[in-house]
């Protein structure tokens, strides 16, 4: 029997819900999210080139090109379109067909990258006055002392927003130096190896992560499930957990009471602001890594440049 022959009598014997168990892997190998969003962003090309009556699959690597181009005229950022590109090939690839990232897309897309710029705009950090300030201006109310928590506990942990939202009671212990936060799985453990993460007692009660918690647990009487919840207008606490979503509202809501500026300011503003915080009180990067999960010191030293801005500044005193 010849090998190709071999092959197709084997996939011929392979059961149905083998072959179902082994496409659900294989779907398992990307997270949710970037699931849902290169999900919307074939879903967008798709309907794009319908609208233009071309070919979405397989697509020529000119339509691609000129989809690319109109995404850029419209002002999405650089990540936004190489996001839309990556879905298109991932798309072709499920359904057998080669790449049609070609010579000349990749030539217009290093354009579009030149013409456009990659850069960012990134959140601005939290830091530790910020963040005085923002608590000081919080409610009485048990969605201030909800959200209280959220920002301290969010700060001291250096977490994700995923990370923070998602942390269920189960997962938390206190103990006698602290906090411990088991990350069952976050962005860069897709596998669920877990983490644990310290969080110790502050100096400073009401800059206290542990107490936070704490008060906030004890006063929404919870004891299972999502750890941090909506809390309705009439101090009702809801079942579901928040999301990242609800995060910068909650972020930005306690920013503008303090007034800076909301706009500024995300749900990553707080882990931000902890590795800001950290590298302008000069703490190693080992210890920063092990609390923010960070696999590479690139990625850690990306905030040098924000901190060094305040670190040795040669203006400051100059006008004392």
């Amino acid at each position: 029997m010849s090998t190709i022959a071999t092959v197709k009598a084997a996939a011929l014997a392979i059961p149905p819900e083998l072959a179902e168990q082994a496409r659900g892997y294989a779907a398992a190998a990307t997270s949710p999210n970037t699931r849902r969003a290169y999900s919307r962003q074939w879903a967008a090309f798709d309907d794009w080139c319908r609208a233009r009556g071309l070919v979405a699959l397989p697509a020529a690597p000119a339509t691609v090109a000129l989809y690319a181009s109109e995404l850029a005229g419209l002002g999405r950022k650089v990540a936004t379109i190489e996001q839309a590109m990556a879905a298109v090939s991932g798309a072709h690839a499920a359904a057998g067909h080669s790449s049609p990232r070609d010579a000349a897309l990749r030539l217009v897309l290093k354009g579009i990258r030149r013409t456009v710029g990659v850069a960012q705009r990134e959140a601005a950090p939290v830091l530790a006055s910020h963040l005085r300030a923002m608590l000081t201006a919080l409610p009485s109310s048990l969605a201030g002392v909800r959200d209280a928590a959220l920002l301290l506990v969010g700060f001291a942990g250096a977490f994700r927003r995923s990370e923070l939202v998602g942390r269920e009671f189960r997962d938390i212990a206190f103990t006698a130096d602290g906090l411990e936060v088991t990350l069952r799985r976050s962005k860069t453990d897709q596998e669920g190896r877990g983490r644990l993460v310290a969080l110790p007692y502050s100096g400073s009660p009401e800059l206290c992560p542990v107490r936070a918690l704490r008060a906030w647990l004890d006063a929404a009487s919870i004891s299972a499930g999502p750890v941090f919840r909506e809390v309705t207008r009439y101090a009702h606490v809801e079942v579901d957990g928040l999301t990242g979503r609800s995060l910068s509202r909650i972020v930005k809501k306690a920013a503008e009471a303090a007034g800076l500026d909301p706009s500024a300011f995300s749900g990553h503003s707080l882990r931000a602001g902890f590795v800001t915080q950290a590298k302008l009180k000069r703490k190693d990067e080992a210890s920063i890594m092990r609390q923010t999960g960070h696999r590479s010191v690139t990625m850690v030293r990306k905030y040098d440049r924000r901190a060094d801005l305040w670190r040795d500044n040669a203006a400051a005193g100059l006008l004392d």
